[in-house]
């Protein structure tokens, strides 16, 4: 993964603005040497190499590990508590991001390549927004350049669902716009300029949106078109993922990370049950054996989330008797990506799909393809009788929805928040509150506000929490309420 904020940060130390009263003002204090505006390729460069790694690290493996409970701490992260705040770093990152698209966009040297890449990444990150913390500013988000300091928040299913202006439809358009298209761009980390791999991910991200709103649709004939179209992510070739460097200082950052941090994300005893039942060998990938271990078959154990310090101590356990996450992701600069979505989640959700009778498929075919993505991306030989498992082969009773979603949670370690979304949709694992949690034993839905909001837009701040039933972390979504 390559930063480049330091690349803007050079060009704009380094402009100087004069003033003087003189003939020629203009000329003399014009340097033309120095931009005034960034080209599009060093922003799209900028945009996908901040928003992916924020989504892997900060939101996937710092934070969504606890929600999803592929981490669980022992001591100082109180997110696996539940006590969540406003995670308002992302907040304003995102914002951030969404006004350099909108520089693209509004680049003199943009084409409808980079406007199309442009509204592919407006609709993931405005589905991050609506996702984390529901009702949000949308088609005002970023109007500061029209003079709209104080953007009214637009609903959740208006986001998702307008005609002309929501995600879906954006992304249908970027599609449209992309087909037959010989522009070029540049600064693509994430496809290397690839426009036909941006069509799969732009359907493949639609895929995802669906089936996210699927509570709410009767008509799933966009779904059995794309499903249909042969042009969704069709292997981990298409997979939208930028890799981690061996170099600094674009490794992974749990590599140069305080031992301290590695130590706060223990695996969970719902990794392990769930695992074990399966017989995975995913899991010496994923986790570490225990420090216990020693000269003989490697152990693997998981901790109960959402316990205090003190109850762990008072309960007994030795910590070195508990699994931490694996080489990959601790012990090797490069040893992960940075994820936006994977070819098998694609699959599980077709898979789900068909389950459900929303569309028409093989389901057998669609899970097993994911299942077989998964490992291949973690470069493990999926045993020869892993889909003739009791538990985990499709045998067409109400078990299956179970099947197919656990599968696809666990794909989903460190793809920033999208496994808590899923649990937030189905209730698939049924995760359990931990006995130190601070919701009253509830599991949470989204983040606080930020406190800028009460701040700066009180008003339509005010709107929005009463409109989604108070700003609390319980306030369920529209696409998620029963």
């Amino acid at each position: 993964m390559k930063n480049y904020k330091n690349i803007f940060l050079a060009i704009f130390v380094f402009s100087t603005f004069f003033t003087a009263c003189t003939n020629g003002f203009e000329e003399i204090n014009t340097n033309n040497n120095n931009p005034e505006s960034v080209a599009p390729q060093f922003l799209l460069t900028n945009v996908l190499s901040v928003s992916s790694d924020l989504n892997a690290y900060d939101q996937g493996f710092r934070q969504s590990n606890y929600l999803a409970q592929f981490s669980a701490s022992i001591e100082f992260e109180r997110i696996d508590r539940y006590e969540m705040g406003s995670n308002s770093g992302y907040w304003n990152a995102i914002f951030g991001l969404l006004s350099d698209i909108e520089s693209i966009q509004n680049s003199e040297t943009t084409n409808s390549a980079y406007n199309a890449v442009g509204d592919i990444m407006k609709s993931y990150l405005f589905s991050q927004l609506t996702d984390l913390w529901n009702d949000v500013p949308y088609t005002q988000a970023i109007g500061a350049i029209d003079g709209v300091f104080s953007p009214k928040y637009d609903t959740q299913e208006s986001i998702y669902t307008d005609s002309e202006t929501g995600i879906l439809a954006t992304l249908k358009n970027a599609v449209a716009t992309l087909e037959n298209n010989n522009a070029i761009i540049e600064g693509d980390v994430l496809f290397n300029g690839d426009l036909s791999k941006w069509i799969k991910f732009s359907n493949s991200l639609q895929v995802r949106y669906l089936m996210r709103i699927s509570k709410r649709l009767s008509d799933f004939s966009d779904l059995q078109a794309l499903a249909d179209s042969g042009n969704l992510m069709q292997s981990n070739n298409d997979n939208a993922v930028l890799p981690y460097l061996s170099t600094s200082p674009n490794q992974f950052p749990l590599f140069n990370a305080a031992s301290g941090i590695n130590n706060e994300h223990t695996m969970t005893i719902t990794v392990e049950e769930i695992l074990k039942s399966w017989n995975d060998p995913r899991m010496a990938v994923l986790y570490k054996p225990t420090n216990a271990t020693a000269n003989t078959t490697a152990e693997f154990h998981g901790l109960l989330n959402g316990q205090s310090s003190n109850s762990i101590a008072a309960s007994g356990v030795d910590l070195n008797n508990i699994s931490l996450f694996g080489t990959i992701f601790r012990d090797t600069p490069n040893g992960v990506d940075a994820q936006y979505m994977q070819y098998s989640e694609t699959q599980f959700a077709l898979a789900e799909a068909v389950a459900k009778g929303f569309i028409s498929g093989d389901v057998n075919t669609y899970y097993q393809n994911g299942i077989a993505a998964s490992f291949a991306y973690y470069n493990t030989e999926i045993p020869a009788d892993y889909f003739t498992r009791t538990a985990v082969a499709l045998d067409g009773s109400n078990d299956d929805i179970t099947k197919i979603m656990t599968q696809k949670w666990l794909s989903l370690i460190s793809v920033g928040h999208e496994a808590w979304f899923n649990i937030r949709r189905t209730g698939i694992p049924n995760l359990v509150a931990g006995p130190d949690n601070f919701n009253q034993d509830r599991y949470p839905v989204r983040y606080l506000y930020p406190e800028s909001e009460q701040a700066s837009n009180n008003a339509n701040y005010k709107e929005a929490a009463e409109n989604i039933g108070g700003d609390n972390i319980n306030s369920k979504g529209w696409w998620e309420k029963d």
